[in-house]
């Protein structure tokens, strides 16, 4: 799926109604919609608790809390990204704070050049975000597929006593024979045996 495909879910903490309207063309033409905008970062944990967010925007400080304690877990939630504005006095200090923790911090005001900046900035650090998590989930599929192997040729040697390289050949053996992946010959296996 190309970029001009792709569409980017957001969430947007912000009590702001003026930069939230002047907000809203501008995700639009990244696009980034559905926009779901919340007005204090109670609202924004309940939107993100039920849900997940390509970005979240944090527009500090909140009616209810300043929100760098909010972007911080926004951003572990997987696969989001996360830009906190602050008042320009504060965003030395701020960014210090978050900034390890992945945390895109801009001082305001801002200019709208600038926040469409951001937005292509983030939307290159969610397609990275997106390669790293296919990459892990293939690892993660792999790492699933030997335990089952594994554990098909632990029954094996144990309830047919054959040695381990025998064991192992015979799934892969097998495999081969029924032209069908390793791991469906192990679940098969410990079915039979389990």
């Amino acid at each position: 799926m190309s970029l001009e495909q792709r569409e980017y879910s957001v969430l947007v903490a912000s009590a702001m109604d003026n930069f939230n309207s002047a907000l809203s063309p501008l995700l639009a033409e990244a696009a980034c919609s559905p926009a779901h905008v919340a007005t204090s970062v109670s609202a924004a944990k309940r939107m993100l608790a039920e849900r997940s967010f390509d970005f979240v925007i944090v527009n500090s400080p909140l009616p209810d809390d300043p929100g760098v304690r909010f972007a911080i877990d926004a951003c572990t939630s997987r696969g989001t990204v996360v830009l906190l504005l602050v008042k320009s006095e504060a965003y030395i200090s701020v960014n210090d704070k978050v900034v390890v923790h992945g945390v895109f911090t801009l001082p305001r005001p801002i200019s709208r050049q600038s926040l469409q900046l951001a937005l292509s900035w983030m939307i290159s650090a969610r397609e990275r975000l997106r390669r790293i998590e296919k990459k892990t989930l293939a690892i993660e599929e792999k790492m699933e597929e030997i335990r089952l192997v594994n554990r098909a040729k632990w029954l094996l040697i144990s309830e047919l006593k054959m040695e381990e390289p025998q064991a192992h050949r015979y799934i892969e053996k097998q495999s081969m024979d029924l032209c069908v992946p390793k791991r469906q010959v192990a679940e098969d296996i410990i079915r039979t045996y389990s």
